[in-house]
């Protein structure tokens, strides 16, 4: 859900920022923008301390190898899709790659939710919440890649 609210926030404050007087936010496609790249700030850190990286590890797909190195490998492209979403000449691109990232990972997801994974001491979110989640993000790097 902190992805969710993240992207929201983000979008919303950017928006704001645009609405009174930013001109490079000002409108909806600038801070779409903003909030994916909040997102995946946030997605992104988590890759690499704590039990959140744990969980992550514990979320590759056991036929996988080097489950470590996997989630280091999407974190990095993560931070740098979020630096790419903010600088307006990478920005489609960006939201490109993060969108095929996002389907790239999805089967983690799933493979979490039939193992019934614990994640940060919480059962982990049920399959159909995770792949609506999903969709929102993966329609919203779209509508950045696709758009104005």
């Amino acid at each position: 859900m902190a992805p969710l609210i993240a992207l929201i926030a983000g979008t919303a404050l950017a928006r704001l920022a645009g609405a009174t007087g930013s001109s490079a936010l000002d409108g909806w496609h600038p801070a779409l923008r903003v909030g994916l790249a909040t997102m995946f700030v946030l997605t992104g850190l988590a890759h690499f301390a704590g039990q959140r990286r744990a969980d992550l590890i514990a979320m590759v797909p056991p036929r996988l190898p080097h489950p470590a190195l996997l989630v280091t490998l999407t974190g990095v492209l993560e931070l740098a899709g979020a630096v790419g979403l903010l600088i307006p000449a990478t920005a489609r691109l960006a939201a490109a790659g993060l969108g095929l990232l996002m389907l790239a990972m999805f089967p983690a997801n799933v493979s979490a939710a039939r193992r019934r994974l614990p994640l940060g001491g919480r059962p982990v979110t049920a399959l159909g919440p995770r792949t609506v989640l999903q969709i929102v993000f993966v329609a919203t790097a779209a509508a950045i890649s696709f758009g104005p």
